[in-house]
């Protein structure tokens, strides 16, 4: 966890000093045309179900920096079987949550990126044996998401695709302990 905030702290002062050292080249206040809207929208089904849908408003401070906010909603879902292919039982996760993200783009298609989020989760253990079902109690969730992607012009948008890993490692993390891909659109 330490070394995920160490980082996350590092990215964030680079960030802040290449806004800086960018913000003499703009010529005022707010341009609405360097608004732009998207996020994130992903399936997944079967033993080990997946929906994703994170709409997200970002801003273009310069042309190497851009950050925004958002808003998660993940449903997870995953069926556990026994040697003979039977389900024994199967835990369901709900996701709530706020993003925040920053990226910065050391040549025009390519970003480094870190998302950090706080999500509210709720769950439940299913058993097929005819056990009575389990509540999980709701818990808060950090995510701390770092990583890199490409930003690829397409018609009046630009399609994202982004690697991304998350670092704070928390065992109730709806992105797991292994690095995954994300695709996303912006407008």
């Amino acid at each position: 966890m330490r070394y995920g905030l160490f980082i996350f702290t590092l990215f964030m002062i680079t960030m802040c000093g290449e806004l800086s050292a960018q913000s003499q080249e703009k010529t005022g206040g707010f341009e609405r045309d360097r608004l732009f809207t998207g996020g994130n929208f992903g399936v997944r089904f079967g033993d080990n179900t997946f929906i994703n849908l994170s709409p997200q408003v970002g801003y273009q401070f310069t042309e190497r920096f851009q950050a925004g906010a958002g808003i998660n909603f993940i449903m997870s879902s995953l069926t556990f079987r026994g040697t003979g292919g039977d389900r024994v039982y199967r835990t369901t996760y709900g996701y709530g949550g706020l993003n925040v993200f920053a990226r910065v783009f050391p040549i025009s298609t390519l970003f480094a990126s870190v998302q950090p989020e706080y999500n509210y989760s709720w769950g439940r253990m299913k058993y097929f044996n005819g056990q009575p079902a389990e509540t999980s109690p709701g818990a808060f969730v950090p995510v701390l998401l770092v990583g890199g992607g490409t930003s690829i012009p397409a018609g009046r948008g630009r399609l994202i695709a982004q690697l991304l890993y998350d670092v704070a490692g928390n065992e109730r993390s709806p992105y797991g302990r292994a690095p995954f891909v994300t695709f996303g659109f912006n407008f």
